[in-house]
């Protein structure tokens, strides 16, 4: 495992350029998420510490040696694509260990590194399968295999669960996690979701534009957001944003101000802002509330539980005042 270093790195495609300079630590051992909506250069970085990309300007150090213009195989990296390219002729062990049989490598190795990776990835029963009899969440932990056995010094992920539905994200999300908790290895991976993002890294990486918003643990990410794209990417539902002349009378003149649903409370009887219910969604173990307010405009409201509220009625929300957040010229002064 190695840390990686990006140093003044700009990515231009003719004259267009899709990542200004940008300046990034990932430290060794660490699980990096870089997030952010598609368009934003998170790929983009990703390939190009990759060398799948060529990088326009700047450096990339890699445990501190500069490859740069190295070539992808001599870095010391593996890459896990959204798509599982799995042979389909091959067996799963056949899959897991092509790179290496190409590499040259003996036989006795090789199958000592795909039983060893297949006991990580609990794919020990299904090595002489072939991928048309696995599932979809089977078929990443081969393709994960694959760069498992390589023994990287950084692993990269791209979307890799994208392809998954919602249970199996999940259960990968976990099985991803505990993979980097044993292995110890220095993991990039890109993702849109920032509930990934959340849950699975120790540093998360907010891209908007090419440029980094902000970059911190994923609860300092959602208790003190820099900038209002990053509070309003990080959490789910997203960040409220009140509307209004003055939403909060201790707030600077002409600052934007800040609140998660999960912070406002709702009463039948009275409260800050009176609002009009527009919609209701039941998930279950929460609520999520959908209202209008003549005081700030639109909320969305969670809440613990069912609320029964009809469409047209009118509640009343009222914000936890020390967790207001508050912007000016576009950066965070204060919760």
């Amino acid at each position: 495992m190695a840390d990686v270093l990006i140093q003044s790195v700009t990515k231009r495609y003719g004259t267009v350029e899709v990542v200004p300079s940008l300046n990034l630590e990932i430290p060794e051992g660490s699980f990096t998420v870089l997030v952010g909506p598609s368009g934003c250069g998170k790929s983009t970085l990703l390939r190009m510490i990759a060398g799948l990309e060529t990088v326009s300007d700047g450096k990339i150090f890699i445990g501190g040696t500069d490859i740069t213009h190295t070539a992808p195989s001599q870095r010391g990296v593996a890459m896990v694509f959204q798509s599982y390219a799995l042979y389909p002729h091959m067996s799963v062990a056949e899959n897991i260990g092509f790179g290496l049989r190409l590499a040259g490598m003996g036989k006795s190795e090789m199958e000592g590194r795909v039983r060893e990776a297949a006991d990580i990835l609990q794919l020990g029963p299904l090595l002489d399968r072939k991928p048309k009899q696995l599932s979809g969440g089977q078929r990443q932990r081969v393709a994960i295999g694959r760069a498992i056995v390589r023994k990287p010094k950084v692993f990269l992920f791209d979307e890799p669960l994208s392809n998954l539905d919602a249970a199996l994200r999940a259960q990968m999300r976990v099985e991803l996690s505990e993979l980097h908790e044993r292995l110890g290895s220095t993991m990039v991976y890109v993702t849109h979701d920032q509930v990934e993002a959340m849950t699975m890294a120790d540093q998360i990486v907010v891209l908007n534009k090419g440029h980094i918003e902000q970059v911190g643990a994923p609860m300092h990410l959602y208790n003190a957001p820099a900038t209002p794209f990053v509070a309003g990417f990080i959490g789910s539902p997203k960040m409220n944003f009140l509307q209004g002349p003055k939403p909060w009378a201790s707030a600077p003149q002409g600052a934007l101000i800040g609140i998660r649903p999960e912070h406002i409370t709702l009463s039948q009887t009275g409260g800050q802002w009176p609002a009009t219910v527009r919609h209701v969604e039941h998930l279950g173990g929460e609520t999520l509330v959908h209202l209008d307010s003549e005081c700030v405009g639109s909320l969305t409201v969670k809440v613990t539980g069912d609320l029964s509220a009809q469409a047209g009625t009118t509640l009343h929300a009222s914000p936890r005042p020390e967790m207001l957040h508050v912007f000016t010229d576009g950066q965070r002064v204060s919760a």
